[in-house]
């Protein structure tokens, strides 16, 4: 019955666009391996046959790249009609006033009653981003290795080391990981295992005043490295390389986020699970996660008379519930999957990721320099933190 409904609220803005239909453009981050990409793709062409628009997806995989290029193109006034993004984090900041606030919209087209999460509130007080994909980051194994060479799954981080050891003499990769590309979720669940939750989530204003949790953290990457935890090409390989070993079965583990999860192969569900980030405190029951992602509407759209029906129906089609609820939810079964909500139901609480707070040169100083340089031991923890606190990572 929804679905219906929202195809005869498309087909009602449908008859102010023109004729012959109208172009619009796209970004997201539903591409390659992310199993949501399909969905993404049936969606937009159920959009096109039902209104004779035509849509041009410009999405690509997220990374730094990815982030960069759709920061440059709001710069350069080359920005899509309808974007999927960043919400309440420093990359969203900059590009809000190119953004339509949801009230906004619901004001000019009530009956669609667009949701304004509370969760996706900047600090202007607007919501300008309709969530679509719940997440959480944590530690994916692949069981089947650990029962084939009699180790402990990872439940504590002594275990976790006496993995890493076990798979290193064996000639298997303990963790799989970047360290030039993408080593995103290493340094954050690094830094959590050694927080405490009231570190982790602190905001300090110079070097002085960051947790020791942040400095042990960065300490441990390099104490993982000497163990021989990564792969012997980590410092020039990429992630896709990297990832592609833990689903063959080459690596024993992977620190990543639940998207990670819709690219395991169906054969691997059932030997495949994550886990909490082990404590190395003691303190334990913190995962990071949340919503922090969002389908918007930009300016450019809305202020063009030919082309503001066409987006919003878009925007309404690609956000309605049952759609959204396509693109957030983990193609997965098995263990993979009761593992996965076992980790999110057994969470005493979820925190942002520490990055998503940062400005965009403190968080590439953090991630593509200082972590490489840390784990080769090339750059001490303190180092790092006086370089990323010297670019002021939380001033607004």
């Amino acid at each position: 019955m929804k679905r219906i409904l929202i195809f005869l609220l498309l087909l009602s803005l449908a008859a102010g666009a023109a004729a012959e239909g109208v172009s619009l453009r796209t970004v997201s981050c539903f591409a390659g391996a992310d199993a949501a990409a399909i969905a993404y793709a049936e969606l937009l062409r159920a959009y096109e046959e039902q209104t004779g628009n035509v849509v041009e997806d410009d999405s690509a995989t997220s990374d730094e790249n990815w982030k960069a290029q759709v920061l440059n193109d709001f710069a350069v006034g080359n920005e899509p009609d309808v974007l999927f993004f960043f919400a309440c984090s420093a990359d969203s900041a900059p590009i809000l006033r190119r953004m339509v606030p949801i009230a906004e919209i619901n004001a000019a087209y009530p009956d669609l009653h667009l949701p304004e999460s509370d969760i996706l509130r900047e600090a202007d007080g607007a919501v300008y981003a309709i969530p679509a994909r719940p997440y959480y980051e944590g530690l994916f194994v692949n069981t089947d290795l650990f029962e084939r060479y009699g180790l402990p799954l990872p439940d504590t981080w002594e275990h976790l080391e006496q993995a890493v050891a076990g798979f290193a003499a064996a000639g298997i990769v303990p963790i799989a990981v970047s360290l030039s590309d993408i080593p995103h979720y290493l340094a954050e669940c690094a830094v959590l295992a050694c927080a405490a939750p009231e570190e982790y989530a602190a905001r300090p204003a110079d070097f002085d005043s960051v947790p020791a949790g942040w400095l042990e953290g960065m300490a441990l990457i390099r104490r993982l490295d000497e163990m021989g935890a990564f792969p012997a090409d980590a410092q020039n390989t990429s992630e896709a390389v990297t990832s592609q070993l833990f689903r063959d079965k080459k690596a024993a583990m992977q620190f990543d986020g639940s998207w990670f999860a819709n690219t395991i192969p169906e054969s691997g569900m059932d030997t495949t699970v994550v886990m909490p980030v082990p404590s190395r405190c003691g303190a334990g029951g913190t995962v990071i996660g949340g919503v922090s992602m969002g389908f918007y509407l930009t300016r450019r759209a809305w202020d063009d008379p030919d082309r503001r029906d066409a987006a919003v129906q878009l925007l309404a089609w690609l956000a309605a519930p049952e759609n959204a609820a396509r693109l957030g939810a983990e193609q997965t079964s098995g263990r993979l999957r009761a593992s996965a909500e076992a980790l999110v139901t057994g969470a005493d609480q979820m925190l942002g990721p520490l990055q998503d707070a940062m400005n965009k040169d403190a968080r590439e100083m953090w991630l593509l320099e200082c972590v490489p340089a840390v784990a080769e031991g090339r750059m001490a923890p303190e180092e790092c933190w006086r370089r990323v606190m010297a670019l002021a990572p939380f001033e607004e």
